[in-house]
């Protein structure tokens, strides 16, 4: 790779994934930038366009699982991009910002609908590109417009309107490069100790019942339904704990895979394929996956 890449002042070569990835599993990135600001972005990616070279854009790792094996393109990360913006009832929020830390500065500003938003573990713009949710509600249920540059490079302001979504998916989903530098909101006035309050339920919750102690992606598969989950289903079949290497399935909630300290890629993508098998098998239920597998093109041939 040439050495234009250095266009970008935070660049760093041969990175481990593990560092970057909430399942702390993955080979090594050949080469990890984080874009300043639009203009560095928009230049990197001109770059990498006209030399064809790969490139995914990562958020906080949360929804990822990436192979064991070196990536050979460009890892990019937004982090840089920590833009919040209010007007009036509107607030601009840059992707790179963890999206607990705007729920949170919403409530301490009184403002209610985003406490659903506390626990989870991405970035605004992961939070878009994948429609995050919890507790029923999601991140388009508030979303008033997305700031993106568009494949053909132009930067563009997207209303809600325009952008298909649903279940834990959206219009980046189905329209790959498509590249996201923030998002609009509406806000609306609340009452901080209720949205507090709200909240430490909540995480009491999680702490009960989800194995937040070990190294995860968070639900491995979509919810066929909400009187349905997949939780309940693996646990059905008689999955919980069940062990492929490092990974296991938990046995605190059956929908979540957990690296036990040293699980590989293969271990996670092999116990993930052995549970979508079994619920198929005993089931006939095709669960979908909500994570989403980076750099494993040679998977196949590797063998499992």
């Amino acid at each position: 790779m040439k050495q234009e890449l250095k266009l970008c002042e935070d660049c760093l070569t041969n990175v481990s994934l593990k560092n970057y990835n909430t399942f702390r599993i993955g080979g090594v990135a050949k080469y990890l930038v984080a874009p300043k600001d639009e203009a560095e972005l928009l230049s990197l990616l001109q770059y990498l366009l006209k030399e064809r070279i790969p490139y995914f854009i990562l958020g906080n790792g949360s929804n990822v699982i990436f192979s064991d094996s070196i990536y050979e393109g460009v890892i990019i990360r937004l982090n840089h991009f920590q833009e919040i913006v209010k007007k009036c009832d509107r607030i601009f929020v840059g992707s790179g910002v963890m999206m607990p830390r705007f729920a949170m500065a919403m409530i301490e500003e009184s403002y209610c609908g985003f406490e659903w938003a506390v626990g989870i573990p991405g970035t605004v713009g992961g939070c878009v590109y994948g429609n995050a949710e919890a507790y029923k509600e999601s991140t388009f249920d508030h979303l008033i417009s997305v700031k993106v540059i568009t494949p053909n490079l132009e930067i563009k302001e997207l209303k809600k309107e325009e952008l298909s979504f649903g279940y834990r998916t959206s219009f980046f989903k189905t329209h790959p490069g498509y590249v996201i530098l923030g998002a609009t909101f509406e806000v609306i006035k609340g009452y901080k100790n209720e949205s507090l309050e709200i909240i430490e339920k909540r995480m009491k919750k999680r702490k009960s019942t989800q194995p937040l102690e070990f190294p995860s992606a968070g639900s491995v598969f979509r919810n066929p339904s909400a009187e349905n989950p997949s939780g309940m289903i693996i646990e059905n079949c008689g999955l919980k704990g069940t062990i492929v290497g490092g990974a296991k399935v938990s046995e605190k909630h059956a929908n979540f895979i957990i690296n036990t300290g040293n699980a590989t890629s293969k271990d996670v993508r092999n116990l993930i394929e052995l549970v979508h098998e079994e619920v198929k098998r005993q089931c006939n239920i095709d669960l979908v996956l909500e994570q989403e597998y980076v750099g494993w093109d040679s998977y196949e041939t590797e063998g499992k």
